[in-house]
């Protein structure tokens, strides 16, 4: 039986197959998004072109997303990270695997990077399909970030902006607005400082949204497609456990070098 903290190197399905069922709280996922403009690279991450086409993708995925629906607590949640190319045939299987009911939201994550298309509208967008394993007892923390908008509104005597309703004033949350599905997050750029050289790196203030959303200290993360290590690294340093495994060596020694730069800070903090 796999320990919490612990890398696996190799096919996920062969590895999830082992652990035991309601094993993980929340798993965040990041496949191949089946975009077939991109190949193998060197560094021997999953290809996006696929032998067999759309239905062997989707084969391939069913039989991964199945098991993490009988790996997630009845309080658990599962994230998919997808694009355009798939992310509606995706959600089909979802809806079979996990109950139509148990969806939650279709949340858009929003950036800008280089590049501007010239015969459409420039493509600037994942989505992430978030489902519970049981809708109603999943774990769900509401995130708030930004500001309200004030205009023209009154102002009370401490110089804080209200609405005047039937039942009296009404004001607004100090740490501002709850969060929706749409989220601007910056795409990470080619000098950041989180870099780690693998193509398909996530920013980790992506990866902390899910974990704060979706998970309490002490909660198993799983990410079975774990490449460089993000979700890991981000769960551990908010008290989390992980379980993580990816079938690419290098991802493999990536994420584990990033763990264990942030193990010892995070048993600083204990």
């Amino acid at each position: 039986m796999a320990q919490p903290g612990r890398l696996h190197r190799g096919d996920n399905l062969d590895y999830m197959s082992t652990l035991p069922a309601g094993s993980c709280d929340l798993i965040y996922a990041d496949p191949p998004f089946f975009a077939d403009h991109r190949s193998r690279n060197s560094r021997g991450c999953f290809a996006d072109a696929w032998t067999g086409g759309m239905d062997a993708y989707l084969a391939f995925l069913r039989a991964r997303l199945e098991q993490m629906h009988r790996l997630l607590g009845e309080r658990g949640s599962l994230y998919v990270h997808l694009d355009c190319h798939a992310v509606h045939y995706v959600k089909v299987i979802l809806d079979e695997v996990f109950g139509r009911r148990n969806f939650l939201n279709e949340i858009v994550w929003h950036y800008r990077t280089g590049g501007v298309a010239r015969r459409w509208f420039g493509r600037k967008h994942d989505t992430l399909l978030l489902y519970a394993k049981k809708r109603g007892s999943h774990t769900f923390h509401v995130l708030r970030e930004g500001r309200y908008r004030t205009d023209g509104l009154r102002y009370d005597e401490q110089d804080r902006p209200f609405k005047q309703t039937r039942g009296g004033r009404l004001y607004f949350n100090p740490d501002g607005p709850a969060m929706t599905d749409v989220w601007d997050v910056p795409f990470l750029s080619t000098v950041s400082l989180e870099r780690t050289g693998w193509p398909s790196q996530k920013p980790e203030a992506l990866l902390e949204r899910v974990i704060l959303a979706s998970s309490d200290p002490g909660d198993t993360v799983g990410d079975f497609f774990c490449g460089s290590g993000t979700t890991l690294v981000v769960a551990k340093r908010h008290g989390r456990e992980v379980l993580g495994c990816d079938v690419a060596p290098e991802a493999v020694r990536i994420a584990q070098d990033r763990l264990d730069r942030v193990l010892p800070l995070c048993t600083a903090r204990t």
